[in-house]
Formats: structure tokens, C-alpha cells, sequence
């Protein structure tokens, strides 16, 4: 189901997941409340879409070199196609590129952003994701898992993601597949899952995964946007087409958010992992999560408070 399609009967009290505004519709509300996303069709324009792909392109063949980002590739595709797209199949922390930055402050998203987080909006994690076709040494399968585990900072229900698809997204070419409901839950221990040499750096997934629980695969059409709780149970199937899946997408958090101390928690091994890879990118002796998520933070509208 998606928010267009299902009507709801709204609960009496209050809404947990959303804040008072003057843009969702009280089913809108409601629908988030129940399943942790909302679907809006035809969010982002063709245009936009189109620069985006150019900056995209652009970066995979080091046109331009944007401080701060970090190019994932499939180093076994690398001798045949050298540097293209069809080697890089995800940009990450594209902050402080100026085009494509510009996704985290289109109007049309951030009027959106601001039913879940408040006016003071900051931009926490940025990717621009190139689904590769699925080949015979690796597999694009992102497990399930909560987007939450990666971040050190609360609280979750000021925290949301805006995912746009830059094309037809279906099961076919690994579209998002989300449990509706799991954002009630807690945040559940995650790792690498038991794919032999099949698993991409902190492609990391639920360790014990309910099957019981029923999945919607989200078809979404170019300029689609689904926003969606960092607490949802979410991931993405294998690419089975010769094309490749483009999305580009933010996490955006309120600045009154406030950043945690994750030593004992199930966050734990993350926070070293994450310092083992930018200890050795920037040869820094020591950094703590926090500071690596200071650099990554960008204010986007109101204030800068506490993130």
C-alpha cells in the first residue's frame, strides 16, 4: 500500500511521529503513525533529477573532486570499465558538493521535512545510489536493517529520510522493500550478514530478521519521494537489469536533536569501524563518532542548536 491508496480511520490522541502542520492531510498523519513512511508521487522535478545525474557522472569520472566524499565502488569491475558509473555504485557524504547538495534544500522536500522535524533542519547523511546490475562475484542486496544503528544521535522520531527515485524503482531493479510498523520497535542489533563474499563495507543488517513480519516493495516512479522513520525495518533487492537504479537521498534530523554516548550499546562496533575508515582516509590518531558526524552536518534551514 502506499499513502495515496490506503484510508485510514485516525486514532484519538495525539501524533507521536509528526508535528502539527499545515501540509499533511490528517490520513497523511495517520498513515505515517501506523507504517513509519509516506509516499508522496512527483515530488522532484525532471530537471533537478537531470543534474543530479550529470553531477553524478561527473564525480565518477573525477571532473570534479568534492572535499569529503566518499566513492564506493566494485573494485572487481574496475580493470573493465576503469572509472565510470558503471563501477561506482554509491556517493556518499556529497555535503559539501554544491549540485547536488542542492537535493537537501529543494523547497519541495523541505516543506515535507519539517512536518517530521521541526524549522530547524539539519542535513545529517547524504548518498546519490547507482544499484549496479547484479554480476556473478557481488551482490547489490542491501540486507534489512534500521538507519538508526548508524546514527549517534536522538531523538529518532525527529529524525527522517527523504529517498527520491531518479527512475522507475520496482522489484525488478532492487526498488526499497520496507516492514510497515517497524519503526515502533526498538533498534535491534545489526552486522554483516552471512553472505559469502557478498557483503559491501557497513552494509550492515538485522542479525536476527522476522520473516513472519510482512514486506511492501515500494514502486516508485521517477521524482518519487518516500520519507521514512529511521527506526523502519528497510532494505533493497538485487538489480536484475542490465540498467542501473539511481536514487539520491538525505537524512535530515532537527539541530535540537542531541548527540549520544553509544559505548555498551549495540552501536558499539560501528563507531570502530567508522574510526578504523577515517583514522586511515585522513591519517587522524584519533576521532570520535561525534566529530565525524560535526563534519558531515550541514544546516539547511533555522537555527544550528546542539548537532
Amino acid at each position: 500500500p502506499t499513502s495515496a491508496q490506503v484510508s485510514v480511520v485516525p486514532h484519538s490522541g495525539r501524533f507521536c511521529y509528526t508535528l502539527d502542520n499545515d501540509l499533511l492531510s490528517t490520513e497523511q498523519r495517520q498513515f505515517y503513525e501506523d507504517n513509519g513512511y509516506l509516499l508522496i508521487r512527483n515530488l522532484v522535478s525532471d530537471e533537478d533529477i537531470e543534474r543530479f545525474r550529470k553531477e553524478f557522472t561527473r564525480i565518477c569520472k573525477r571532473e570534479v573532486k568534492p572535499p569529503g566524499v566518499m566513492i564506493m565502488k566494485d573494485e572487481s569491475l574496475k580493470s573493465q570499465f576503469g572509472q565510470s558509473e558503471k563501477v561506482v555504485n554509491k556517493v556518499q557524504d556529497f555535503q559539501e558538493d554544491e549540485e547536488l547538495f542542492r537535493y537537501c534544500t529543494l523547497p519541495e522536500v523541505l516543506k515535507y521535512v519539517e512536518c517530521f522535524t521541526g524549522p530547524n533542519i539539519m542535513a545529517m547523511h547524504t548518498m546519490l545510489i547507482n544499484k549496479l546490475p547484479d554480476s556473478e562475484t557481488q551482490t547489490f542486496l542491501h540486507p534489512m536493517h534500521q538507519d538508526l544503528h548508524y546514527f549517534p544521535f536522538r531523538p529518532a522520531s525527529r529524525i527522517v529520510c527523504a529517498w527520491t527515485a531518479m527512475e522507475r524503482a520496482d522489484q525488478d531493479n532492487g526498488c526499497l522493500v520496507v516492514q510497515p510498523g517497524t519503526h515502533r520497535t526498538a533498534l535491534k542489533p545489526h552486522g554483516y550478514p552471512q553472505w559469502e563474499g557478498k557483503t559491501n563495507k557497513l552494509f550492515h543488517g538485522l542479525l536476527d530478521e522476522d520473516e513472519k513480519i510482512p514486506k511492501v516493495h515500494l514502486v516508485m516512479e521517477k521524482g518519487d519521494t518516500v520519507f521514512f522513520h529511521p527506526l523502519l525495518i528497510h532494505g533493497s533487492g538485487i538489480n536484475r537489469t542490465s540498467g542501473f537504479r539511481k536514487s539520491i537521498s538525505c537524512h535530515f534530523a532537527s539541530s535540537e536533536c542531541h548527540y549520544i554516548d553509544v559505548k555498551n550499546t549495540t552501536q558499539e562496533h560501528l563507531e570502530k569501524e567508522l574510526q578504523e575508515m577515517v583514522s586511515k582516509k585522513y591519517n587522524a590518531t584519533s576521532v570520535e563518532l561525534k566529530d565525524i558526524w560535526n563534519f558531515r552536518a550541514r544546516l539547511v534551514q533555522g537555527e544550528r542548536i546542539n548537532l
